[in-house]
């Protein structure tokens, strides 16, 4: 099996301190595993036996591999890896059964990995390519929320050409969302995660830039309606043998410190915030929330895993925020603290996303 991390999109270092979890987790007498980085760049490259995939005293990992060059033949009957490279014989690394591609954000969580496997008639872990697109793009996964009936909140997308060309107009549909009546908006890259490119707006005066910050991700910005309420994540993860998806318990995130939002910091460097799993809700909303998860995880056509994320007003409403269909896989990532706490440790986990990708057919499914 081969673990694929790095990549080119921003969350290339939540990519390897996932990889390095993961790959700490698998029971090696019963996986052969073949580690493969994706460099910033987009060369595929065996990263050295020795490098550390974690985040140490607040340093991000980085695949740094110069070796040789990975490649994979587009021959479904052919699942051999190669490693080529200037005056290098090519060696064949051996058959790949299965792939965890462990990418997150655009160039990897998206859809375009999930489309080379396919190409390749290769196994892999988690969503198809359909899924995978759609959980990526904001725009996208609200509005297949919106036709299946699920609740969602306010948005405004901001697309490209729009904000070089009607920035006015774009501005006037901000506005509306409620920051005319002094109530804040998040600005977003609408195909990025981790946090990445987010602003937290109750300015006017503060838009501009905050569309800029995330235009730096994403030429494509989503612009939403702040929810008052509390922030719970709920995981999903596909049904055994054919069975129905089944969900978690869900966690509240509980944001400490000076921070006004869960943002990369939050989740990943400082250690004030945390979780609450389960969050205290009565057990009705719990349930409900679990149910929730699941349609929107079936919503979207989605396989493997998935972590669903909400809003919980004051008045008892849900409200459907994302869907992360590689959500992070670190010790402090969400999803894994919320299996655990359902009763399926981190290895047992990990085990059970490849024998679900192992059983799955390639192809149209």
């Amino acid at each position: 099996m081969a673990v694929v991390f790095g990549g080119r999109s921003s969350e290339h270092a939540i990519s390897c301190v996932t990889a390095g979890a993961i790959m700490a987790a698998i029971d090696r007498e019963r996986y052969e595993v073949v580690p493969i980085g994706i460099a910033r760049d987009g060369r595929w490259v065996l990263p050295p036996s020795d490098q550390r995939l974690a985040i140490e005293d607040g340093r991000l990992p980085e695949v740094t591999g110069t070796g040789g060059v990975l490649a994979m033949p587009f021959d479904p009957d052919d699942r051999g890896l190669m490693v080529v490279g200037p005056q290098r014989v090519p060696e064949r690394l051996g058959d790949v059964d299965v792939v965890l591609p462990l990418l997150h954000g655009p160039y990897g969580e998206d859809g375009t990995i999930q489309g080379l496997l396919e190409l390749a008639g290769v196994r892999y872990v988690g969503a198809g390519v359909l899924a995978s697109a759609v959980g990526m793009d904001k725009e996208f996964m609200k509005l297949v929320w919106q036709a299946r009936g699920l609740p969602i909140g306010d948005y405004v997308v901001v697309g490209d050409r729009a904000w070089r060309h009607e920035r006015k107009r774009k501005i006037d549909e901000i506005k509306e969302l409620g920051l005319a009546a002094g109530r804040a908006v998040f600005v977003k890259p609408a195909r990025a995660g981790s946090s990445m490119g987010i602003s937290r707006v109750a300015d006017e005066a503060d838009l501009d830039a905050a569309v800029e910050a995330a235009r730096e991700h994403d030429p494509k910005v989503i612009v939403e309606a702040a929810v008052e309420g509390r922030e719970i994540e709920c995981g999903v993860l596909q049904g055994v043998d054919d069975a129905p998806a089944e969900a978690s318990l869900p966690a509240e995130v509980l944001v400490g410190g000076d921070h006004d939002f869960y943002d990369f910091e939050t989740k990943y460097i400082d250690s004030a915030s945390g979780l609450a799993i389960p969050p205290d809700l009565p057990p009705a909303a719990i349930e409900e929330v679990r149910r929730i998860a699941v349609q929107a995880f079936d919503a979207v056509d989605c396989e493997g895993l998935a972590r669903v994320d909400f809003f919980h007003t004051s008045d008892g409403r849900w409200i459907l925020n994302e869907i992360n269909t590689m959500p992070g896989f670190t010790p402090a990532s969400a999803f894994p603290q919320m299996w655990a706490a359902t009763g399926l440790d981190y290895p047992a986990l990990v085990d059970r996303l490849i024998q679900t990708a192992l059983r799955r057919s390639t192809g149209l499914r």
